[in-house]
């Protein structure tokens, strides 16, 4: 074989080598699913308990968002989760179980006040610690009663002050807080750009559009693709998601597709008013009914 003649060949294999390779990478994107499905281990009522994960299981989920635990007039969460043993048990379940945990959940400041107490720094860095040594990307962030800027808007200096202190150290660590708060998709756009830190973005609510009587598909294409971190795909309590007349989740999900939007729906609430304790078949409802929609066929 000449040199003219071993280049030749030396052409055609590299090609086939790019080809095959990219083969694989289209074969590996295709199968990659762009919707994925949580519950909250708080809301399945298995808040940073083990079995939470085969609850999860069987509620036939992708992944469980795992909260914080307790804060109430502590200094920061009642979290278990730094202790080693423990947080390998959480790591090795989910494992085990094919489940993901997408989100770390600092639900306790539904009710304390992010924006007041003089103590907040720790225990935000006690999350962002907990989502590095578990290799967890996002956190949830309630502004909660006590900071809702429509009915408390004198708190906006204070909450965007904080939220910029959070920023930074979650910018430094590589991850991001998602933010839930009571404004509408302007507002709240308006306040993401204020604090203008890349690791502070939504982490949108379907329940905050509806209950204010608010389109939902509107309200995302005002936040736009790359504002919104992560979904909760739930509102009140009443009916399951299959039989909320006010929310279209085909109008939604083809809203999301538009957008190119991709990532977690987390299922937080929508029990059945006449089972609201029965746990395990609200949450398989509704996670069927969401996957239906987003992962499969349109019936569910």
């Amino acid at each position: 074989m000449n040199s003219r003649q071993t280049a030749a060949f030396l052409t055609t294999v590299l090609l086939i080598i790019g080809c095959s390779e990219l083969i694989i990478a289209q074969t590996a994107s295709g199968s990659k699913q762009r919707y994925k499905v949580a519950v909250v281990d708080l809301m399945i009522l298995k808040r940073q308990k083990l079995g939470a994960f085969q609850l999860t299981k069987e509620i036939g989920a992708d992944g469980v968002e795992v909260d914080m635990g307790g804060l109430g007039n502590r200094p920061t969460f009642d979290n278990q989760l730094l202790n080693d043993t423990i947080r390998q048990q959480f790591i090795s379940k989910a494992k085990s179980l094919d489940l993901e945990i997408p989100s770390l959940s600092m639900s306790g400041y539904y009710a304390q006040s992010f924006c007041q107490r003089p103590e907040f720094i720790r225990s935000v860095q006690d999350c962002i610690q907990t989502m590095q040594l578990m290799n967890v990307k996002v956190a949830f962030l309630p502004l909660g009663v006590q900071c809702d800027l429509v009915k408390r808007p004198e708190l906006r200096d204070s909450v965007v002050s904080r939220l910029k202190i959070a920023g930074m150290l979650a910018e430094r660590a590589g991850v991001v807080i998602g933010v839930e708060t009571a404004l509408d998709a302007k507002s709240e756009l308006k306040l993401l750009r204020e604090v203008n830190s890349p690791a502070i973005k939504s982490y949108f609510n379907f329940s905050n559009a509806l209950k204010n009587g608010r389109d939902v598909s509107s309200e995302l294409k005002i936040l736009g693709r790359r504002n919104i971190v992560q979904i909760h795909c739930t509102d009140d309590d009443g009916v399951w998601l299959q039989n909320n007349t006010r929310l279209d989740m085909r109008k939604v999900k083809e809203t999301l597709d538009k957008m190119k939007w991709s990532g977690w729906l987390v299922i937080e609430r929508s029990r059945d008013q006449n089972e609201p304790t029965n746990v395990k078949k609200n949450f398989s409802a509704n996670t069927a009914y969401v996957k239906s929609i987003f992962q499969g066929s349109d019936k569910p």
